[in-house]
């Protein structure tokens, strides 16, 4: 996977997607399988926002059965099981308890009407060929058995418990990334660092335009070049109402920005999740993962730039209170935080619906529902598609209605293929059997390491491997670990650079490999890292030390006056 925007603007493409998220990943995906010429551009880097800043959840959205939203949850559970087929290696089962309290909305009755539906809704969810993927139904647990899974949970009240399941990705931003590069062993163009300025447009029929490309600012080199398309799809994500008001100054669609921060902290729960409920701050999951513990997520109205989101020392403070109002057993403090993020989801706003009582926005019980919105009927705006809101777990299938859509417009027919084709580095059969298989296969390698590439790369893990034997007497260095405490080796590094678009190290750390998603690895761990990256791209001294200051400050919280900027 090459970067070459010079190429990219002598090409006319039948779709260029904007925005490297999950949903124009998702895009490029499918297009490129339905056999159009597809390219992708990201301003930042792919995955770089709303895409990692998840919960690593895929899951049906048990709680949107309150709204009523059922066509939502038998999408999303229907597309739950469609990424644990596509992608084992990333999507994996994952147990939930869920505390009953007293008789009412919150007690077994009411919650075993709910789960049975949920379970009734995912009919085909065990339509998998891989009996370790396999989710039970739901069953009630007794109060003292909730407690010795759960010890920290408020006693007051409590009758009990319902076990559940769902799923969570090991990688997100790795999955997103996987998306992509199917995309482009199809033909798909990508480039990040890719900023959109502007479309290129020309008088249409009537009074109307007819978008017929993008302008593009090099964000590495401040070149700027002219993408052609014929179907420009804005696939933005929070920034998705800002791309619009490049075609027109008053956009049709609105966007309600939700910003929502995850702690990362000390594995508390075994390999249960738990779903609370907090009295002073709604429901927050506490998510076991990859040894360590992911609680999130706050849900709020951000109204800020989108470049501007971040998380503050209060941010903290506050979901901290709403942790230990929601599991008072565990008193976690501050030092017990060892790592945050931030993401802001993009919800379409279908105000008056959405509108509190106190007539602000309220971003928690708004739609999850997505929109694909052709902007020729309303604005006159030929040539350009706006694919608004939605879900992680459910942007493949919103993928699949853009492509439908573009296909019309181009005059061309196609059957969508994503539903049944692994992603790139799905191609795994069984998992267990697999990781077993590649620790044979590479018994020169401690176990850990073994699995931790599966975990990255799936099926694709020779061909990270062999990256470390590209370049003479490379191969021993390279197949070491970046430092003691790390599954990561540094042909992954390498193997980012030269064949996965890494042109900063914050993308290796945070993106490309897991160095940085528990917390700081390390200050000899990040040098090693941008050694690497330095040889590859030829870095003098001045820029490898800015680029580790760069990544060093993503570890630390956002000033209050930097997020009131």
């Amino acid at each position: 996977m090459q970067r070459d925007l010079h190429a990219m603007s002598a090409t006319e493409y039948d779709l260029v997607v904007v925005g490297g998220g999950i949903t124009g990943a998702s895009v490029a995906w499918d297009a490129a399988l339905r056999g159009l010429k597809v390219a992708l551009l990201e301003k930042d880097d792919f995955a770089h926002a709303t895409t990692a800043g998840s919960s690593k959840l895929v899951h049906g959205g048990l709680r949107y059965l309150v709204n009523g939203e059922l066509k939502l949850v038998r999408e999303s559970l229907r597309e739950r099981r469609r990424w644990e087929n596509n992608a084992p290696h990333m999507v994996h089962p994952l147990p939930f308890v869920l505390p009953t309290y007293g008789w009412g909305m919150s007690g077994p009755i009411v919650m075993s009407i709910g789960l049975a539906l949920y379970d009734l809704l995912s009919f085909d969810r065990n339509w998998l060929s891989d009996d370790d993927k396999k989710l039970p139904g739901f069953k009630r647990l007794s109060k003292g058995k909730a407690l010795d899974l759960v010890p920290s949970l408020p006693r007051e009240g409590l009758t009990g418990a319902m076990l559940y399941y769902d799923c969570q990705m090991f990688a997100p931003e790795r999955l997103c990334l996987e998306c992509i590069e199917g995309a482009v062993e199809y033909g798909a163009d990508a480039a990040n660092y890719a900023e959109v300025t502007g479309f290129d447009s020309e008088a249409a029929m009537g009074n109307g335009v007819r978008i017929k490309g993008i302008t593009v600012s090099d964000r590495l080199t401040g070149e700027t070049h002219r993408v052609r398309g014929k179907v420009v799809v804005n696939a933005a994500g929070p920034w998705a109402d800002k791309l619009m008001g490049f075609a027109d100054d008053t956009p049709a669609r609105r966007l309600i920005r939700s910003k929502g921060i995850h702690i990362i902290t000390r594995a508390l729960t075994g390999e249960n999740a738990l779903a609370i409920k907090s009295k002073i701050g709604g429901h927050f999951f506490v998510i076991p993962w990859r040894g360590h513990t992911i609680i999130g997520t706050t849900d709020t109205v951000f109204e800020e730039e989108p470049d501007k989101a971040g998380v503050t020392e209060k941010d903290i403070a506050d979901f901290l209170r709403v942790v230990n109002d929601g599991l008072p057993g565990l008193n976690l403090k501050r030092a017990d935080v060892l790592h945050f993020y931030v993401g802001l989801r993009p919800l379409v706003d279908t105000t008056p619906q959405v509108a509190g009582e106190d007539g602000k926005k309220d971003s928690y019980n708004a739609s999850r529902a997505a929109e694909v919105y052709d902007h020729a009927p309303e604005e006159a705006i030929e040539g350009l598609v706006s694919a608004i809101g939605g879900k992680w777990t459910t942007s493949r299938h919103l993928a699949e209605q853009v492509v439908d859509l573009a296909l019309k417009k181009l005059g061309k027919t196609a059957k969508c293929e994503t539903h049944c084709t692994p992603v790139y580095g799905g191609e795994i059969g069984r998992l267990k059997s697999f990781i077993a298989r590649a620790k044979l296969r590479h018994a020169h390698l401690p176990g850990d390491v073994v699995e931790n590439l599966v975990a990255f790369y799936g099926s694709r893990i020779d061909e990270v491997l062999t990256t470390a034997t590209e370049r003479q007497g490379e191969s021993e260095e390279l197949l070491r670990r970046l430092g003691p405490n790390v599954a990561e080796i540094g042909a992954q590094v390498v193997h980012a650079v030269r064949h996965e678009m890494a042109r900063h190290l914050a993308d290796v750390v945070f993106r490309r490999t897991g160095l940085g998603t528990l917390g700081h690895p390390g200050p000899d761990v990040i040098a090693h890292a941008a050694e690497l990256m330095r040889r590859e791209l030829g870095w003098d001294e001045t820029v490898t030390a800015r680029e580790i200051a760069e990544t060093t400050r993503a570890f630390d919280t956002q000033s209050a006056s930097k997020a009131a900027a």
